[in-house]
């Protein structure tokens, strides 16, 4: 029996592996980047090891010192998680060459499948050896990982090269491998995939499809379970052909095979030798629980020869700190508040307070609602995610309501090219008018308990707030009756609560204050001073980082006097695993270059400028 698990990851999946090791009376133990010191699941863990840095290539992927925690700490089983070395062959042989036991499949499944190109190979399908433009457009993947890093679409063939270029970088980082290939791109598929869990006594389970189509950079966003709108006989197929690439490697374990379904045929894009990012609606249909299952594959355990029986319909939303409304742009700093009403499952690796950092992915949260059918599911998730309380940096949820709402994901219509064809809808924002007045008076009774006021008529009292971008500024008064503003009736009005009747209808702004940065209700402001400090002028084509993060390339040649067109890379920042590109804003001449490789950048720091040409 196993009785002391380490989790080689970080984040919502470790803390998702304790919680099932601490309902089966395992002890847990974690590892930890120096970023990750006073992380969630190091706090949670009975016992926590620190593997020295921050980089990825220097803690989570360093498979001997993961080893060497784990017996330090008297583990006696290693949890891979996803992501970082969960589908690395060699970290599981040097796993149980340790004497430690692998909660995974063997060593020789995860070699044959974990590999995209050998994978394809198995199934019968080959990688483009040589890409020519009748097959574009084609998909640049990394071989030894998934998430969507190192992933890119090439539509024009002069940009493969770069895009190589970028995709290998991308994946070295984020898997320690940086072999990518290339295969053709279907416009306008379902990325539908199936949950298999497999003993050593040659049962393998297909526990159901999951659609998982609303993607952002090929990275998922949304998933459900079972994915609507499927044949039958093209459920069974699916099935059958997991089940049988599953039996081809021996495998054990959780995993999952994925499909890419378009006009109704099923087209095999890999099986990813781990436990997936949205195996909670999974468990959440079958009434099981997926990491209890694993351990107890692990253990030795035989499965029943039939999985349970599926019931409703269950669907996640990923909560992450990105800017949909700016290329998807990461963000950091303090989550001081999260919260979900009840009647969901949240899945998080923070709780209030935490710091959001550049090394790692984005993600916040998952958030999970099941229901009897996929149309109260999705209500149900929609709901939950409006009422969450999130404050902190700017966050995807507004986004997840609005997909979740659109008629194509209600009506099942949806496709991977969903954002692509609705972003610009979904990110554009609808502020609450009465947000910058409710933040006010707030305030106003907050410097009152403190002040006091005169029992006068007074003059009219301002405050000036940034909303979406946009100066606000709002006027009232403090009356004998107390706090009054024109067009409304204050009900009420403290630090944390503000109500207002309008038009008749009474309603509560919830208010919370972080220094200058204010949450009503689910609208952000930012606190204004009276007399603002003067800002020092950027000089025009000035290229400011979006995000902190680290300068990985510059574009070979770029010098200041550099010519330039507009949409050149100029150079390539990492932030959160992921590369963001920057790009020239118009065509001119590069008059400065304040990146270098290696170098770390905080968001507005001048990166480079443009001189824009002038035309006579």
């Amino acid at each position: 029996m196993i009785t002391s698990v380490l989790v080689a990851n970080r984040g919502e999946i470790a803390c998702r592996v304790f919680r099932t090791c601490r309902e089966l009376g395992i002890r847990t133990v974690a590892v930890h980047s120096d970023a990750d010191a006073n992380a969630l699941h190091v706090r949670e863990a009975d016992a926590a090891v620190r593997l020295p840095g921050a980089a990825p290539a220097d803690t989570y992927l360093r498979g001997d010192l993961i080893v060497k925690a784990a017996l330090d700490a008297g583990a006696d089983a290693v949890h891979p998680g996803y992501g970082f070395l969960s589908e690395n062959a060699d970290f599981a042989r040097a796993v149980t060459g340790a004497g430690l036991v692998w909660i995974g499949p063997p060593p020789e499944a995860i070699e044959a499948m974990a590999s995209k190109t050998r994978a394809k190979k198995l199934m019968g399908l080959e990688p483009l050896e040589r890409v020519t433009g009748e097959d574009l457009p084609v998909l640049v993947k990394a071989a030894a990982g998934g998430g969507g890093r190192g992933m890119r679409i090439v539509r024009e063939l002069a940009d493969l090269e770069a895009e190589l270029t970028a995709a290998r970088a991308e994946a070295l980082s984020a898997f320690g491998d940086g072999e990518v290939f290339v295969e053709p791109y279907l416009e306008g598929g379902r990325h539908v995939e199936v949950q298999i869990l497999a003993d050593t006594y040659g049962t393998v389970w297909a526990l159901g499809t999951r659609d998982c189509s609303l993607q952002r950079r090929h990275q998922k966003v949304v998933e459900e379970a079972p994915a609507p709108g499927l044949a039958p006989e093209l459920v069974a197929e699916l099935h059958e052909s997991a089940v049988r690439a599953a039996r081809a490697v021996d495998y054990t374990g959780a995993g999952t095979v994925e499909f890419l379904v378009a006009d109704g045929r099923a087209h095999f894009l890999e099986m990813n030798t781990r436990l997936q990012v949205e195996h909670p609606v999974t468990e959440a249909v079958f009434g099981v629980d997926l990491v209890a299952l694993q351990i107890q594959v692990a253990e030795g355990a035989a499965l029943e020869p039939e999985p349970p029986a599926a019931r409703g319909h269950a669907v996640e939303a990923r909560l992450y700190a990105e800017d949909p409304a700016r290329d998807w742009a990461p963000q950091t700093g303090v989550l001081h508040r999260l919260a979900v009403p009840d009647g969901v499952r949240l899945d998080t690796g923070f709780t209030d307070g935490d710091e959001i950092g550049v090394h790692y992915d984005p993600m916040l949260a998952k958030v999970i609602a099941h229901a009897p059918t996929r149309a109260e599911a999705v209500r149900r998730l929609a709901g939950a995610l409006e009422r969450a309380v999130v404050h902190g940096p700017v966050t995807n949820r507004d986004l997840l309501v609005r997909s979740l709402r659109h008629p194509e994901f209600t009506g099942a219509r949806m496709d991977t090219g969903f954002f692509g064809r609705h972003l610009d809808g979904l990110t554009g924002t609808v502020p609450e008018p009465y947000a910058p007045l409710a933040a006010a008076l707030a305030d106003a009774h907050g410097r009152s308990r403190f002040g006091g006021w005169r029992n006068l008529p007074s003059q009219p009292q301002t405050r000036r707030y940034l909303m979406d971008g946009t100066e606000h500024e709002v006027r009232y008064h403090h009356t004998r009756d107390g706090l009054t503003a024109e067009g409304v009736r204050v009900v009420h009005a403290d630090a944390a609560l503000v109500v207002l009747e309008i038009d008749g209808v009474r309603r509560k702004f919830p208010v919370a204050r972080y220094g200058d940065r204010i949450h009503v209700g689910a609208t952000a402001l930012t606190a204004l001073p009276r007399f603002p400090d003067p800002v020092a002028d950027r000089a025009p084509g000035s290229l400011l980082a979006p995000m902190p993060g680290t300068v990985v390339r510059v574009a070979e040649g770029l010098a200041e006097g550099s010519p330039v067109e507009a949409g050149q890379p100029l150079l390539w920042l990492e932030a959160m695993k992921m590369e963001h590109r920057v790009s020239a804003p118009v065509s001119g001449t590069l008059t400065a270059l304040h990146a270098a490789p290696g170098r770390q950048v905080e968001v507005g720091t001048l990166l480079a400028v443009v001189q824009e040409e002038q035309t006579a």
